[in-house]
């Protein structure tokens, strides 16, 4: 019940917080015009002291500056608020002589009716909080804020790293983006609501001595005291006026510094400075020593020195307890666990094998060193700038279009992609790897595009002459004002980052198979677990996840999607229940992926156009080989022979990339998969697709035969 009375309260309390705070501004105003009754006086000046104090408790168990983030605008509205208080208690005291009870209290009880004492005690408020603590918060605001935005870049780019590394997904990555914008604001509007509270403590006290003057000018001229009477009168009320307002206004201000200077806690307040001052027991011992030395000697208190010694003693004595007993639990753990023991010399800590330090003479664990990352992109340092988004770079994002791309387009999972500088490259100079393997290298030049020519045109351009790495071209760097030019002459103009993505891309594409490990296949399963069980588990009861692999990976060297799992997993079940050979799943799960083929290979007035193998040597394939696809196969062609249908492939297929066409090769099916494995390594850009892969109506435009 208390639970639910909690919750009615607070969803109250929020759901009207913002017609509560209009009525506040406004009845602020309304006490700078109207007078305000006596009693009603006393209790808002009881309230600006009591928000004061729990402001000032609040920031104690704050963690991050955010967690209190309207703080600026408390600020704000606390100040206008004490102002509008002032003046009210002014015009009460200027007419009547009296400002109620509670200012009366402040001039008479707290400073015991002594106006003189009253003024020191009020100056020196004025003193600690104008030039210690508003002073001290305002340039830690300062500071603050501008270090914020200097560091803004700089996270940027770090939760662009993680989000590219997979560490963490697209709305957390813009939760704590979203974090970093509303950190450099907040410190922003701190650096401005210091000034407020600057502002305030001048105002106070430049109110007092208005007041001061007011007060004596009334009494004497208007209300007939004598001198001695109205200074009395006068001088103690202001002074108790000035005293209910600063005494807030410390409050505050205390708590503006508390916010700003908290930037590294971890826990509330009163946790980090117990933990900062009790962490070590060495400087709790040197104190007690010091007490103790003051207490002896002759002419200084002995009790109070000896008192304080004792208890800085005793709290010395507790921390070093308390961290003995830490690393005996410590030590426990470790031999539970087969690890050496710490020794714990001198304060530094010496490690067994199993430790995180290695302990001196100890073999060095070479463990992490054998950790390979599936990719990697090495770059000099003159390519930073592509990468870092604090210099205007865009590289971070455009590997994380890359990877969205090839998930969508091929089915690939590509995993997080480490980029690293190396100043053993070029300046200019960059290395793609694959699993620790170098793939591809490629050099760029910053503030420079690359221009190809795509219909071989005899007209030169000004620039650098090198081949553009993706696809081998010959190509020029051009400088940016040649740009245009370049345009204008039918040249492709891509800027550095886009040829890095290409190459990227490419690489992808030609080494995806290696990037499909048995853990990211378990995850594929495990994902048609989620809303296709039957499937996912008649699959893991046929086949084994090296055979899925193998499988997969066969499709994906030919660039065959393998979005369509569902597809796969059930031929791949209804197949494997007769035979283990590879090939021969592939190839029936690229025919039950026909649409998917059939659509990749369409161009735009949806023709495949194709060459097509003559059946004679068709026949001379299939008779040539031993085996079969179930049980292994071997090709009995001669080396010149497969050189021959190498050649007349390669002829076929630039004739078909002059033309404009993905280069495809139409084959029967019984030798589809011999066909691919021949010319695999010499035309990887080459599709070699069977009949039984052409969806039923698509339309087929024969180019030629390969003899």
């Amino acid at each position: 019940m208390a639970d639910n009375a909690a919750s009615v309260e607070g969803s109250f309390i929020t759901r009207y917080a913002d017609v509560g705070l209009a009525v506040l501004l406004v009845m602020i105003v309304i006490m700078m015009i109207i007078p305000v009754p006596t009693p009603l006086l006393d209790l808002l000046l009881a309230l600006n002291i009591t928000c004061g104090v729990v402001v000032l408790l609040a920031t104690f168990y704050v963690t991050s500056a955010l967690e209190i983030s309207a703080f600026p605008t408390i600020i704000l509205i606390a100040t206008l608020f004490r102002l509008s208080l002032n003046i009210s208690t002014t015009r009460q005291i200027l007419l009547n002589a009296f400002g109620g009870e509670v200012i009366q209290a402040f001039g008479y009880f707290v400073v015991g009716g002594n106006y003189v004492v009253g003024a020191v005690i009020f100056l020196i408020l004025v003193v600690i909080q104008f030039m210690v603590i508003t002073r001290g918060s305002e340039r830690v605001a300062e500071v603050a804020a501008r270090f914020t935005l200097d560091a803004m870049p700089g996270k940027q780019m770090a939760i662009d790293a993680d989000l590219n590394a997979g560490m963490i997904d697209e709305t957390e990555a813009r939760k704590r983006r979203h974090d970093i914008q509303r950190e450099a604001d907040f410190y922003g509007a701190m650096d401005g609501a210091s000034k407020f509270v600057k502002g305030d403590a001048v105002a106070g006290l430049i109110i007092t001595i208005i007041n001061l003057i007011g007060g004596l000018s009334i009494g004497i001229l208007q209300k007939n005291m004598d001198v001695w009477t109205a200074l009395q009168t006068y001088s103690l009320l202001t002074v108790g006026d000035g005293l209910v307002s600063q005494v807030p206004a410390l409050l505050f201000s205390t708590a503006t510094g508390i916010i700003v200077t908290r930037s590294a806690g971890e826990g509330n307040m009163g946790v980090d400075i117990i933990s900062s001052l009790t962490g070590n027991h060495r400087p709790l011992y040197i104190g007690a020593g010091l007490l103790f030395t003051l207490a002896i000697i002759p002419g200084l208190p002995t009790v109070p020195f000896g008192v304080l010694g004792f208890i800085m003693a005793f709290l010395a004595r507790s921390v070093y307890r308390e961290g003995a007993s830490q690393l005996a639990e410590l030590d426990r753990k470790r031999a539970q666990n087969g690890g050496a023991p710490q020794q714990h010399s001198g304060g530094t800590t010496v490690t067994g094998a199993h430790g995180g330090t290695a302990a001196p003479g100890s073999p060095e664990n070479v463990l992490p060193l054998l950790t390979v990352d599936p990719m990697e992109v090495e770059i000099g340092y003159a390519l930073i700038s592509m990468v870092d988004p604090g210099q205007g770079g865009d590289m971070l994002d455009r590997i994380g279009t890359i990877r969205r791309q090839m998930a969508m387009d091929l089915g690939l999972v590509v995993p997080p992609i480490r980029i690293r500088d190396n100043i053993q490259l070029k300046p200019t100079e960059y290395v793609i790897r694959v699993k620790g393997a170098e793939v591809g290298r490629g050099e760029l030049l910053p503030d420079h595009y690359l221009s190809m020519s795509v219909d071989q045109s005899d007209d030169m351009l000004v620039g650098i002459p090198t081949t553009e790495p993706s696809f081998g071209l010959p190509a020029v760097w051009i400088s940016p004002e040649v740009r245009d030019q370049a345009e204008a002459m039918g040249y492709t103009v891509v800027d550095c980052p886009s040829v890095l993505a290409t190459h990227l891309s490419e690489v992808i594409k030609r080494y995806g198979a290696d990037l499909l490990t048995r853990q990211e296949i378990q995850k594929l399963v495990d994902l048609v677990n989620e809303n296709n069980p039957a499937v996912a588990g008649e699959l893991t009861s046929v086949l084994s996840l090296g055979d899925v692999q193998k499988v997969l990976q066969n499709l994906a060297k030919e660039q065959v999607p393998i979005r369509d799992l569902v597809t796969i997993f059930e031929t791949l079940s209804d197949f494997g229940r007769f035979t283990k050979g590879v090939d021969y799943l592939t190839e029936r799960v690229r025919e039950a992926l026909s649409r998917v083929i059939t659509i990749r290979l369409q161009d735009e007035s949806g023709v495949i156009s194709v060459f097509a193998m003559s059946p004679r040597l068709e026949q001379k394939i299939k008779e040539s080989v031993t085996g079969d696809l179930n049980q292994g196969w071997q090709l009995g062609l001669s080396p010149a022979e497969i050189q021959q249908v190498i050649k007349s492939s390669s002829a076929a297929a630039e004739q078909m990339a002059m033309a404009g066409l993905t280069p495809v090769m139409l084959v029967h099916p019984d030798v589809r998969f011999i066909v691919r494995k021949i010319i695999e390594g010499s035309l990887p850009q080459l599709y070699v697709i069977s009949y039984n892969e052409i969806a039923p109506g698509a339309q087929l435009k024969s180019l030629g035969t390969v003899e």
